[in-house]
């Protein structure tokens, strides 16, 4: 009978204690309307700055100068003075010209055409995931295509192209990671400023 008695009690103060509880009554309450602020988000699917609905040209390359409209351009300083930039990106241990970026290689050699004073520097550029003892001339041959592009396509005289190879040892981006890709690039400067 005393065991009984132990394992019955903590169960009838536990019913004694519930009985005592109280459940609100909330019958009578009125709903409350929280005003809450009102985010606008203006989409920028390319990243350059100029939300998608006032961007004329949407899909533009990655890191490349563009006006208010949202379209790559070159920067005018004096009447006929003119800097403008091209870039291009390339699949990992390729020296192939991407399709994408022979629109502003084509701007790029009009230009030269029009100013014959207008020189091109282009530099060229491998991620760390593809500086090994075979790639070490990547850099380089993807600069000689966008040389042998210019002089071929736009009879630009070779002496007005500069090239600069620095393998991998300029990264914009962070090697070993997704990102690392935007490291396997040429970047070309065109001007007849000094």
């Amino acid at each position: 009978m005393n065991v009984k008695l132990w394992t019955i009690a903590p169960m009838m103060i536990g019913v004694l204690a519930l009985t005592g509880c109280q459940t609100a009554d909330l019958s009578n309450r009125t709903s409350q309307t929280i005003n809450m602020p009102t985010v606008v988000v203006n989409v920028d699917s390319d990243g350059d700055g100029v939300p998608d609905k006032l961007d004329q040209c949407p899909g533009t390359p990655y890191n490349v100068v563009i006006d208010e409209r949202g379209c790559p351009h070159s920067l005018l300083f004096g009447e006929n003075e003119f800097r403008m930039e091209a870039r291009a990106y390339y699949d990992e241990n390729s020296s192939e010209i991407k399709s994408e970026y022979y629109e502003q290689l084509d701007n790029a050699g009009k230009k030269m055409q029009d100013h014959l004073d207008a020189v091109m520097l282009v530099e060229g550029h491998i991620s760390k995931n593809e500086d090994n003892s075979v790639n070490q001339t990547l850099s380089r041959y993807r600069v000689e295509g966008i040389k042998n592009y210019m002089t071929m396509t736009y009879n630009i005289d070779p002496d007005r192209i500069k090239t600069f190879y620095y393998g991998s040892e300029r990264p914009i981006a962070p090697n070993n990671t997704e990102s690392s890709w935007l490291n396997q690039r040429i970047y070309a400067l065109i001007s007849n400023v000094e």
